[in-house]
């Protein structure tokens, strides 16, 4: 399967992840369309990547996982915005605001 980004990159799931980061991203799929917040996601996310793929052990975010996953949470970031009528913010602000909270 090819995924391509909102930025434009493509990445092909045979050639450039893992069993296990495809795997992790079935989740994060799921997740991105159920998540509530950025931070639930991230959450998810942080479980996904701790436990690995069948309980195997920690994934290693590789940068093209990395780039995927951000591209999920630029979509859960518009979607969130759009239910409830604001303007995304972009999401690396988000994501300094909420590291500042904890």
């Amino acid at each position: 399967m090819i995924i391509r980004t909102q930025k434009g990159l493509s990445f092909d799931t045979d050639k450039d992840l893992t069993a296990a980061e495809r795997h992790l991203l079935q989740k994060l799929f799921i997740w991105e369309g159920m998540a509530e917040s950025l931070d639930q996601f991230r959450r998810e996310k942080e479980k996904a990547l701790l436990s690995g793929w069948n309980k195997s052990g920690p994934v290693r975010e590789r940068p093209a996982l990395k780039a995927i996953i951000s591209d999920l949470e630029e979509k859960l970031a518009k979607r969130l915005a759009e239910d409830t009528g604001a303007s995304p913010k972009p999401v690396g602000v988000m994501h300094l605001q909420n590291d500042r909270k904890g």
